[in-house]
């Protein structure tokens, strides 16, 4: 431990990256600009590719920076797993999916440690970020690293430490966010702590893996539980003919004991529609339903169809069938000025309505163009025209370029699921919620 310890103080440690994605790009980036040499491994070539070029993939890895690590040989990738031997510290930042039956899908993870494995070092420290069910860690990664005959906690060292990026925020980063971490044993706890104050302000050493992973679901649990109220809220609420909107607005003023979530047609991205079914699944080993958990993640997964459903009756109000209407949806990433859309609701409306019989168009300024029903779509451009023609334009994200004036000015019909014109009086204007 001593001389690994040693290493990580002078910033002689090599850091091994394993996920060249959302996660494992940044961190990768964060530690070289601390001043360690990173050895990013990826499955895909032309992630390792555009990485060794100094190309960012990743709209929160500047280009500029990205190349100055490369030119630097501070970061170099690779597709080979073995060159893993090589390095002091491996940070796994792999996909944990789910199934189709909404089952947890630890392949990527177990493929990794099976990797990592066959060319463990003595003295190694290995870190999960990836997010998934607590006993992940002891149960699952362990023991495959110990396939290696190397003993967890006295030959290497092993911990968990939940990745906490929000791409887009532009106030927070890996620098300022603080950092769970929580090793097999109190020296591999005591590593990983001393590794990421390298490259992270705060962070927070719990007493196991179970912690720090429990700690990651619970947070997004958090989310999707407050999400999911909302989203019923919204639908009471237009029932009642109240604007949610002004609801949330008038309730954001009592300053404790509240904080304002917001409608919309679904969740979207990695962990917030995911973790849910990754803590109910392992909640069923102990014969323990997770019942206000799920139901939450069965509200939120059926918004979709929810808006799509009020997307028809507010046409058909309106003397119009949305079998072959023309419709506009804008935004197709799962959040406003990101270009994600990894379990964007914003694809499955498109889906709904698709089938309802509609002709469906898109705007999106990060997503030039978009596979879906194996056909590829292009961005339309938001023009008077394009706009006019539309039996129906849908704010399905509303990112800030968006003129919402313009917008409502030039269209017959604008169905707002984000509270974006909420502010704008106009009759052509119809609101999730209200």
């Amino acid at each position: 431990m001593l001389e690994l310890e040693e290493k990580i103080r002078d910033k002689s440690a090599r850091i091994g990256i394993v996920g060249l994605g959302y996660v494992g790009l940044p961190l990768a980036l964060g530690f070289c600009q601390a001043g360690f040499k990173v050895l990013g491994v990826d499955i895909q070539r032309k992630r390792v590719d555009a990485v060794n070029r100094g190309q960012s993939y990743i709209a929160d890895v500047p280009a500029e920076q990205l190349e100055a690590a490369v030119t630097n040989n501070l970061l170099w990738a690779t597709t080979e797993q073995g060159k893993l031997r090589d390095v002091d510290a491996i940070c796994i930042c792999v996909p944990t999916p789910l199934t189709r039956t909404k089952q947890p899908d630890l392949s990527h993870v177990t493929h990794e440690s099976r990797e990592i494995s066959r060319c463990l070092q003595p003295g190694q420290l290995v870190i999960l970020e990836s997010t998934t069910y607590p006993g992940t860690t002891r149960e699952v990664v362990l023991p495959i690293l110990e396939s290696s005959n190397l003993r967890g906690g006295t030959d290497f060292y092993l911990a968990y430490s939940p990745e906490r990026i929000d791409p887009g925020n532009r106030k927070y980063s890996i620098r300022n966010t603080p950092k769970v971490v929580g090793g097999i044993n109190p020296k591999s706890t005591e590593l990983a702590r001393l590794l990421y104050s390298a490259v992270v302000d705060t962070v927070v050493p719990v007493s196991c893996p179970e912690v720090a992973e429990m700690t990651k679901v619970f947070e997004n649990v958090f989310r999707s539980v407050n999400i999911a109220l909302v989203n019923e809220l919204a639908q009471l609420c237009h029932k009642l003919s109240i604007s949610v909107w002004e609801v949330i607005h008038a309730a954001s003023t009592k300053p404790f004991g509240y904080m304002p979530f917001y409608p919309g047609p679904g969740i979207g991205g990695h962990c917030v529609p995911l973790d849910p079914y990754y803590l109910a699944d392992k909640a069923r080993e102990f014969n323990f339903r997770t019942r206000f958990i799920e139901l939450a993640a069965d509200i939120n997964e059926h918004m979709p169809d929810y808006t799509a459903t009020c997307i028809m009756e507010t046409l058909n109000a309106r003397g119009k069938s949305l079998k072959g209407a023309q419709v506009l949806v804008m935004g197709v990433t799962y959040k406003k000025d990101i270009a994600d859309i990894r379990e964007s609701p914003s694809l499955k409306l498109i889906q709904l309505l698709r089938q309802r019989g509609a002709r469906i168009s898109y705007h999106d300024p990060y997503i030039p163009q978009l596979q879906l029903f194996q056909e590829t779509f292009t961005s339309i451009e938001l023009t008077e025209e394009n706009l006019s023609a539309a039996d129906c334009v849908i704010i399905a994200t509303n990112h800030s370029c968006y003129n919402l004036e313009q917008i409502v000015a030039c269209s017959k019909l604008v169905f707002d699921t984000r509270g974006a014109t909420c502010g704008l009086t106009s009759s052509n204007v119809v609101r999730l919620g209200e």
